[in-house]
């Protein structure tokens, strides 16, 4: 009995996926719970597995097509005696075809075209009606910059065909290839932070902020600590939960950090959900840990590193990628000196946290100046210059730099 395999729910906003990778052929034999494709939301990587033992019928969805949640995605011939979903399958209907497939219909009412997420938010924001909006993404898809475009030019007295994207870029914003330039194209993953990146820049109005930590006391209480820490918990205590902690602790103090800004409002958010930036082989992820004002630093610990794991295997859901707060990015042991971070939004900060070097310094030892080494590490601030100003977000970093420095952690 043929059996259909959806794209299925991968979190409550997640309307929509891209087929990245078919780790199967036609033809195939598959077992139960075996991943047949590799799909990318706006979210979240997942693998889709297959519900049934049998063989691959037909590849209905190629790579790099979008389709909805719902939509069939590969047909598997099941084997006698393979327990079949309840939901009988039957070919699927013209409607549920990719709709990067689906042809222009002459209608009376235009349908909704397919767009990338991050146009559907800009067309809401800007009150575009994506069904005026002539899509020039992969077979007319409508991306951000076609939404950009037809925003920019409603005023305009006479509206002129959508030119192509590289019809539409400056002379000097073009580049012709040359022999032994490698072309590597971008992975639907890549597509989304590459679109996410540049409406945060176009979005909000960045400013940074630097703070040099001596982090000799915390230095101190982890390496008192550390020993114990692993046989307890059976991994590593890094710096990271020392600085979420204190970040954390000073989000209460200085509420405008962890907060979005709508429309003509600002809205200081009641809970802390924090999102840690972490790097995985497919490109950058946010996982978020949430109530992490209600952990203590040992909680945090054993949640961000929760977090990290199942984000490199893969293992997390949509909804644990979304509703963070405040994020903060750790590029780990080689950080350089400092660099400012795009904001996540709808957030208005992200805090990135530098190397951790031996540096001298000046210190006040007995009523006397002193040059001493200490461990230096540079936290930079960016946050959203629409909700703050520099005088609350210098105020959260110093506080941060006050609670490192102080090093009164209990573990």
């Amino acid at each position: 009995m043929p059996v259909a395999v959806e794209l299925p729910s991968l979190g409550e906003s997640v309307v929509e996926g891209t087929v990245s990778r078919w780790l199967v052929k036609e033809g195939d034999r598959v077992a139960v719970d075996q991943p047949l494709v590799e799909v990318t939301t706006d979210k979240v990587d997942a693998e889709i597995p297959a519900p049934v033992a049998g063989v691959v019928q037909k590849i209905l969805v190629q790579e790099g097509q979008t389709v909805a949640v719902g939509a069939p995605l590969v047909m598997i011939e099941a084997d006698a005696g393979s327990k079949a979903p309840s939901k009988p399958a039957s070919p699927p209907a013209p409607s549920a075809q990719p709709r990067a497939d689906a042809p222009a219909r002459e209608a009376p009412a235009r349908e909704v075209p397919p767009a990338t997420p991050l146009a559907r938010r800009l067309a809401e924001e800007a009150k575009v009606d994506l069904r005026s909006v002539t899509g020039t993404g992969a077979a007319g898809r409508v991306t951000k910059q076609d939404v950009a475009q037809h925003a920019g030019g409603r005023s305009q007295p006479a509206a002129e065909p959508a030119p192509s994207p590289a019809a539409g870029r400056a002379a000097y914003l073009r580049y012709s290839l040359q022999p032994g330039d490698k072309v590597v194209p971008m992975t639907p993953l890549r597509r989304l932070v590459a679109e996410h990146m540049v409406l945060s820049k176009r979005v909000s109005p960045h400013v940074g902020t630097v703070a040099e930590v001596d982090m000799s006391g915390v230095t101190r209480v982890r390496d008192a600590h550390k020993r114990a820490f692993e046989q307890d918990h059976g991994f590593g205590l890094s710096f990271l939960p020392f600085i979420v902690h204190a970040a954390v602790r000073a989000l209460r103090e200085f509420p405008r950090l962890n907060a979005s800004v709508l429309e003509d409002a600002i809205v200081e958010k009641k809970d802390i959900h924090i999102g840690i930036a972490v790097e995985t082989e497919k490109g950058l992820v946010v996982p978020v840990a949430r109530h992490a004002d209600r952990l203590s630093l040992a909680g945090l610990a054993q949640a961000l590193e929760d977090l990290a794991n199942r984000a490199r295997s893969k293992k997390l859901s949509a909804d644990e990628l979304q509703g963070g707060s405040f994020t903060i990015s750790n590029p780990g042991r080689f950080g350089n000196l400092y660099g400012f971070a795009i904001i996540n939004q709808p957030q208005v900060g992200i805090l990135r946290m530098g190397e951790i070097v031996k540096r001298p310094v000046v210190r006040t030892l007995d009523g006397e100046d002193a040059i001493v080494i200490r461990p230096i590490m540079h936290l930079a601030l960016s946050y959203d210059h629409r909700a703050v100003d520099g005088a609350p977000a210098n105020g959260f970093l110093h506080r941060i730099r006050e609670l490192l420095e102080e090093a009164e952690f209990d573990l």
